[in-house]
């Protein structure tokens, strides 16, 4: 009994250690993307006259710059519309600053800084909208391209996808060029026309810098915003993206012999490609806590319950619990591996004929530290076996590399972005695309945030029905953009 006695009073000593251990590094857990802002400096925002930006705003969104999937279907006129618009709209902005629009109708606009040694500073919102649903028109409160003004919102398809952003930026220079504003740092706006359909316009302004010998000490472009009920804390907080997944689409093809479906083989090409989807979408890549989805889950995670923290601050003891968590949802589990969603099918063209090879299109978002390599070879390993053939359906995209969370550029934005210290900031990874990923040329730190605070609903309208911009949102960014502008380049 003694013995027994001596193992069971050691596997209690082990508890308490360990029990010890988990306690001491929740108490002393920091967040590692934490930034003073009471050391940063801030530039007031000159006036803004916020009526007048919705009305600007509400102006914009009936500028049909829609980026249809096949581009002949454009109405390129709508894009030399916002052109003209944005040159009559913010005139003293347009004085101050150079304007090259490129063949593709991309705008490169340029404020030039007085001190040559410092590097400039690039802002980016594009031009284009995805279009409206087809059969959902009706489903709209108010006309999708009307920019009514109502409810206390801006409402329209662009309203915040990235109309609200192109305009929140020009309403910002606006103000400080009509105050006598001359920036030390030069400023560099960036605007795609077709970032809803491959990016092609900001591809071509980045060459275009590249090529002047521009490096950038930082950009900012859309992805990221704060949230009034994030997930992990329930409370507000402010996500800025420092890194953005990869793209690529894997085209997943069956040949068959075809013929009538009155006589079909045992195995058609139908069944075929069925089998290998699901092989595919059966191997998912396992979740791995790291990376910048992680990192917003630290940073966070110092300010939620005792509980929550408790797991964040040993992912050695409560790892299997936290990746169970963030699998729950597809939101959650996206930021922490590389995700893959079968989007497109084709087979035959009438319900009796066999097709001759049935296709599928599986989407992939490449988490950071993964290649389109790792993406293919677990394709092909899933699908051994089966008669399918496998490629890409255009040249993959890689991962965009994870910007700095110690730079002058990162603290400016998280002082800003913390809204006078009632927010939380920290760094996230934008599980989508955004026309930045073509500006790595550039810089190193490539930042993802717009100055919204919404619910996570509020972020669901994007690309759906009922769009809509609130006008406090709108004057929220216009303040930022000029204060950023202000700070960073005064």
């Amino acid at each position: 009994m003694k013995l027994f006695g001596k193992i069971a009073l050691g596997a209690v000593a082990v508890v308490v250690a360990l029990g010890a251990v988990v306690v001491v590094r929740t108490l002393t857990f920091k967040p590692p993307a934490a930034v003073d802002i009471s050391a940063v400096t801030l530039a007031a925002a000159p006036p803004i006259d916020q009526a007048s930006a919705a009305q600007h705003l509400s102006q914009a969104v009936r500028i049909r710059t829609v980026s249809n999937q096949n581009k002949a279907d454009n109405q390129w006129a709508e894009w030399d519309r916002l052109h003209a618009w944005l040159a009559a709209t913010y005139p003293a902005a347009h004085a101050a600053m150079t304007r090259e629009i490129l063949p593709n109708k991309a705008l490169v606009y340029t404020w030039p800084g007085s001190d040559k040694a410092l590097k400039p500073i690039v802002l980016m919102a594009h031009q284009d909208v995805v279009p409206i649903t087809p059969g959902t028109e009706k489903d709209w409160k108010h006309d999708p391209f009307g920019g009514e003004i109502a409810e206390g919102a801006v409402w329209g398809r662009g309203s915040i996808d990235d109309k609200g952003s192109l305009v929140a930026i020009f309403e910002g220079l606006e103000a400080l060029a009509k105050s006598g504003f001359q920036p030390k740092r030069t400023v560099i706006i960036v605007s795609g026309q077709d970032e809803e359909a491959g990016g092609a316009g900001a591809r071509a302004a980045a060459a275009l810098l590249k090529s002047r010998g521009v490096q950038a000490e930082w950009v900012l472009d859309e992805g990221s915003a704060a949230i009034n009920d994030h997930p992990i804390t329930g409370k507000p907080a402010a996500v800025i993206g420092i890194a953005e997944k990869g793209y690529a689409t894997l085209r997943v093809t069956a040949p068959a012999s075809g013929g009538h479906s009155s006589a079909p083989p045992r195995e058609t090409g139908v069944a075929v490609l069925a089998k290998a989807i699901t092989a595919i979408t059966d191997n998912q890549f396992p979740l791995e806590l790291k990376g910048p989805g992680m990192q917003m889950v630290q940073t966070l995670g110092a300010d939620s319950s005792f509980v929550t923290r408790m797991a964040i601050a040993n992912p050695w003891l409560f790892g299997p619990i936290l990746k169970k968590t963030f699998a729950k949802t597809g939101t959650g589990a996206a930021l922490l591996h590389t995700t893959i969603a079968p989007t497109m099918l084709k087979g035959s063209p009438k319900e009796n004929v066999l097709p001759q090879d049935a296709t599928a299109w599986i989407n992939y978002r490449i988490a950071p530290g993964q290649t389109p390599d790792d993406v293919m070879a677990r394709a092909r390993e899933a699908t051994k076996g089966l008669k399918v053939e496998l490629a890409w359906d255009r040249p993959p995209e890689l991962p965009s590399p994870i910007s700095s969370t110690t730079s002058e550029g990162w603290k400016l934005l998280s002082a800003l972005a913390s809204d006078g210290g009632k927010l939380p900031v920290a760094p996230g990874l934008v599980t989508a695309g955004t026309d930045s990923r073509y500006m790595s040329p550039l810089t190193s730190d490539i930042y993802r945030y717009q100055a919204l605070l919404g619910s996570m609903n509020t972020f669901g309208m994007i690309h759906g029905t009922n769009e809509h911009m609130t006008v406090e949102n709108l004057a929220r960014m216009t303040t930022f953009y000029a204060r950023l502008v202000a700070s960073a380049a005064g």
